[in-house]
């Protein structure tokens, strides 16, 4: 698959001048020459028709929409037609009806490649799911490492080829962690922008619904598109690509930098220098709220209690099947006392206020730090259960704090570490601040190249 801007696939797709089924048929080529394993089911047959019925209205003088033709991977954790969703489970949940992200795609002329791997429920940030499978990091010619997750299958479909956009969920950081793991740009929406409907929940409190792709361009052009259809739309901000004159990135004085591996802190390092030279004004600031809404993440008082609340209201039957992985890490959420959850939430809200304030005080525009402080390890040394869990600890450590805080955030790629895997650079906003913080975001890509400039090639992609 070609790396012309979804804007463009678009744009030919709309006009005649290119087909949504040469599109199709690139998608189901590269998925058929790969072995990453991104999908836990792909249709090709579906596609086909999906690009034709989209190729028909083009050719009757309708507008297919802002996204035709634009292939979309989507995440087992969200209800899609035609197919059956497991969210990473070992037999089939009860069917939903699509919601919001997957039903305004489909509007927009968008198709749909296939159901990608998830973390079973979700729950974890490693990406491993003994259930399913879990896809391989193309990034590594040898060993097998772990893609991120929870949106294990998300970054993979990208550079398999068969996916232009894939749909991912944020609870902790389950969309920037795959998206550093495996080279990509990966955007969290604040909590609460755009409904989750159709999605099955997490932490009803922190979940969001959000994307992959290569470059900030393309999802700044489909979160555009989409985004006034949840109501939300305010008036796009318009950056010059390159441009980052002006721009004040804040390097908060916390963990995020100093629990990051020696090698992935001087990539991101490296990539805030070329900003600096490029003339933005990255300083040092504090942000103590960083740290403690990380801890607070960790320790469990709000995501554990929500998950185990839906789990024994909707699905009772599937809490004896759960992989050790997950289940042995619920034990204790049944036992959180209610004044202990409902001091967690003040006390996210308190420092999300603290912290915003700051910002607007010192007129801050973004917060930077590594996304994930470890590179993604090989499966074989997660075998044992606390090895995995130090490793989920660490790979969640640097994403959830702006989850906390019901901040936007993006990973972009930012460099190779010592190992030869990605780097990602976290960006993070504002609340609401969405449209500002991608415009921001693709200046900034402008100075540091995409993901092709940057990274290059993962040694383990068809060609």
């Amino acid at each position: 698959m070609t790396r012309a801007p979804i804007r463009r696939v678009a744009a030919d797709v709309r006009t005649g001048r290119g087909g949504a089924r040469r599109e199709a048929e690139t998608a189901i080529r590269r998925h058929e020459a790969g072995d990453l394993d991104a999908y836990i089911a792909f249709d090709a047959g579906a596609l086909r028709r999906q690009a034709d019925a989209i190729d028909a209205a083009a050719a009757r003088g309708d507008d297919p929409g802002p996204l035709a033709g634009v292939a979309v991977s989507v995440k087992d954790l969200y209800a899609l037609d035609g197919y059956p969703l497991y969210a990473g489970t070992k037999r089939a949940l009860p069917a939903r009806p699509e919601g919001f992200l997957v039903a305004s795609l489909r509007r927009m002329g968008a198709m749909f490649t296939g159901k990608t791997h998830t973390v079973e429920f979700a729950f974890g940030g490693v990406g491993l799911n003994p259930n399913t499978g879990t896809p391989v990091n193309p990034w590594d010619p040898v060993e097998h490492r772990a893609p991120g997750g929870s949106s294990a299958g998300a970054g993979v479909s990208l550079w398999e080829g068969s996916a232009r956009i894939a749909l991912g969920t944020d609870t902790g950081g389950s969309i920037r962690i795959p998206a550093s793991a495996t080279g990509v740009v990966g955007l969290r929406p604040t909590t609460g922008r755009w409904p989750t409907t159709g999605v099955v929940p997490l932490s009803p409190s922190l979940d969001t619904v959000g994307m992959l792709a290569h470059t900030v361009e393309d999802l700044r052009y489909a979160f555009r598109a989409i985004d006034p259809l949840a109501g939300t739309g305010d008036a796009p901000v318009d950056l010059v690509p390159g441009d980052v004159s002006g721009l004040r990135i804040g390097v908060p004085a916390s963990r995020l930098w100093t629990d990051a591996d020696s090698a992935i802190a001087a990539a991101a390092e490296g990539a805030l220098d070329e900003l600096r030279a490029a003339g933005a004004d990255v300083v040092e600031f504090e942000a103590p709220e960083l740290d403690e809404a990380a801890e607070r993440y960790l320790t469990g008082p709000i995501v554990q209690p929500e998950f185990v609340e839906f789990l024994q209201r909707e699905l009772p039957d599937w809490i004896p099947l759960l992989d050790p992985i997950i289940g042995t890490r619920l034990e204790a959420a049944s036992g959180v006392p209610a004044l202990e959850y409902i001091a967690a939430h003040q006390q996210r809200r308190r420092l999300s206020a603290d912290l915003h304030a700051r910002l607007d005080a010192e007129r801050m525009h973004l917060l930077a730090a590594p996304t994930l402080p470890i590179s993604p390890p090989p499966l074989a040394a997660l075998a044992r259960l606390n090895a995995y869990r130090k490793a989920n600890r660490a790979m969640l450590s640097g994403t959830c704090a702006a989850s906390m805080l019901d901040m936007c955030a993006i990973s972009l790629p930012a460099g190779l570490d010592g190992e030869g895997m990605p780097v990602g650079l976290q960006l993070m906003g504002r609340s609401g601040s969405d449209l500002e913080l991608l415009a921001r975001a693709a200046a900034v890509e402008g100075v540091l190249g995409t993901n092709l400039t940057r990274l290059g090639t993962p040694p383990r992609t068809a060609r």
